[in-house]
């Protein structure tokens, strides 16, 4: 199978690269800056599960598109997705599956407009990664799972070729029968750490020790609230497990937006925050902490937007 994944960034460039690592078909579908980055540096995984490079990986950019491809692997973040959609219209044949990574749920709609519905799986990663100056890909931990399946629950060809393809790759790839609560959990989850850790501009653990504790869990049960409201009610082991690392004492997780608003980068504002406000009903109250959180992250863009 014939596999293009959509960027080489952290999370694209890792599974991407361990799935050539494995002898898959992969192409990276990159800009011309990245692809001359990794034409002269080749892509290299640092990682403490075992680092990896690649010498001469197999590169696109959206003006030469080599035909229509078996998987495409959307890596890209949520705000560049109509721009990377339009890039990888043309490798998108009447057998193509995608394989959407992407925060929130937005995403799924736009692209099953453009693909039609069939074509599109539910997916989801967790993995910390980087993309250094350099272009080298630094794996922060020992997690490094995909998890991906039919949005409706059942497991059709296309679900059975990508399990086959994943089969023995370098990351803990995991078939689901439930991706879209797995994908509105995740959501909810980094909702409330984005939300708490840019809005104290703080880790889990410095806003415990202020004791604000209660207000991160507070933001997760406004989140969680809202997923419930739209049919998809957290399980209990995942409020469990949320719950204990948003008020985990010393803990130094932040939200990847954080980061990125400390780099002063564009954010997923309106994807993780925004859209999941939009998706409250008003029957379980009003999700004050969240509209705060996504008031702080527009505030952030606007003065990015203003100071640029």
């Amino acid at each position: 199978m014939r596999i293009l994944v959509i960027g080489a960034g952290a999370v694209g460039g890792y599974f991407g690269g361990r799935l050539a690592q494995a002898g898959r078909d992969v192409t990276f579908l990159v800009r011309p800056r990245r692809a001359a980055e990794l034409r002269q540096n080749g892509l290299t995984i640092l990682s403490p599960l075992g680092d990896w490079r690649l010498a001469a990986p197999q590169l696109a950019t959206a003006e030469n598109l080599d035909g229509t491809y078996d998987l495409i692997l959307l890596s890209c973040k949520a705000y560049d997705l109509e721009a990377a959609m339009e890039s990888f219209a043309a490798a998108v044949g009447p057998e193509t599956t995608i394989l959407p990574l992407l925060n929130g749920m937005r995403h799924i709609d736009a692209l099953s407009a453009r693909f039609s519905a069939e074509k599109v799986l539910g997916g989801l990663c967790m993995i910390s990664a980087t993309l250094s100056g350099d272009g080298v890909i630094s794996h922060l931990n020992t997690t490094h799972g995909l998890t991906f399946g039919d949005l409706d629950g059942a497991r059709s060809p296309r679900v059975a070729a990508v399990a086959e393809l994943f089969a023995g790759v370098g990351f803990d790839a995991r078939e689901s029968v439930s991706v879209r609560q797995e994908m509105w959990e995740k959501w909810i989850f980094i909702a409330a750490l984005a939300g708490a850790t840019c809005l104290m501009r703080a880790a889990i653990g410095d806003i415990v020790a202020a004791g604000a504790g209660d207000i991160a869990a507070g933001l997760f049960d406004e989140c969680a609230l809202i997923a419930e409201s739209n049919g998809f009610p957290p399980r209990q082991g995942h409020v469990e497990m949320t719950r204990q690392i948003l008020t985990q004492h010393g803990s130094p997780m932040t939200a990847s937006m954080l980061r990125d608003i400390e780099a002063g980068a564009r954010i997923e504002a309106d994807q993780i925050l925004g859209d999941l406000l939009r998706r409250a009903d008003g029957k379980a109250g009003e999700p004050m902490l969240l509209r705060i959180a996504y008031a702080h992250a527009k505030a952030y863009e606007a003065r990015r937007q203003r100071e640029a």
